[in-house]
């Protein structure tokens, strides 16, 4: 976490800039832009809660950008620092072990979670969407859905030898969840089975849980599913991150 922190010194500025401009962007092209065709077409009263289109997307965009972020702290740099630039190698000479290396990094993702969702949160908090402790509460749970996919990308990042394969991973995994586990319309208006299907992703119970959270919507139950869910996927992903890691160095 420490050398993480470290090295984010040299480019905080542009990262945070980033994090309020992304939400931003997506909120007035998607919430205000398409949120008024949605709402003149008298669509909007059909949506969960009945409110704005824009008040039902953003908590899901909140839960998605922390999925996004995840995703590629998760990917790319730590694939780097196990078979490119052999960081951990070196820290594993040190009294660190291999559960320190992966609570390290989880933590940092965390970090950066938080920032993220920060920064989203004040947006909507600006497009007058969310408020108080209702918003304050949505954060936590953004980062906990961050978390969920952190570890078990985590896990496979430092088996690979390049990062061809990641193309899959988000060409086939994070844009299809993005997409179809209740962020920018209700599950329940895709066809067939696929409504229960998209029950089963971690996106799903993620947009729920922050969107329920943020809206007031939130029963007790649902909350404690969702927060299962995440935990239990982040708690998994945990321990086989500490296994991969484990048999790649003593590899």
């Amino acid at each position: 976490m420490q050398r993480n922190a470290l090295v984010y010194r040299r480019v905080w500025r542009g990262s945070i800039f980033f994090s309020f401009l992304q939400p931003t962007l997506f909120l007035l092209a998607m919430g205000i832009g398409v949120g008024r065709l949605v709402n003149a077409a008298g669509t909007g009263g059909t949506l969960p809660g009945g409110g704005s289109f824009l008040t039902f997307l953003a908590p899901g965009l909140l839960a998605a950008a922390c999925m996004q972020t995840a995703a590629f702290e998760s990917s790319f740099p730590v694939m780097g620092k196990m078979t490119w630039r052999r960081n951990y190698e070196a820290m594993t000479a040190t009294p660190l072990g291999v559960t320190d290396l992966v609570l390290g990094e989880l933590t940092w993702v965390g970090l950066r979670l938080a920032m993220v969702a920060g920064a989203f949160a004040v947006v909507i908090a600006l497009a007058g969407v969310s408020r108080g402790p209702r918003l304050l509460a949505a954060v936590p749970a953004a980062v906990l859905t961050g978390l969920a996919f952190s570890a078990p990308l985590m896990a496979y990042a430092v088996t690979l030898r390049n990062g061809a394969n990641f193309n899959a991973v988000f060409r086939f995994i994070i844009t299809p969840l993005f997409l179809f586990s209740g962020v920018f319309f209700p599950v329940a208006a895709l066809p067939g089975p696929l409504p229960w299907l998209a029950a089963f992703t971690p996106l799903y119970h993620g947009v729920e849980l922050v969107r329920g959270l943020a809206l007031g919507t939130l029963t007790g139950g649902a909350g404690l599913v969702h927060v299962a869910y995440l935990a239990g996927m982040c708690a998994l992903g945990t321990v086989a991150a500490v296994r991969t890691f484990g048999r790649k160095l003593h590899a």
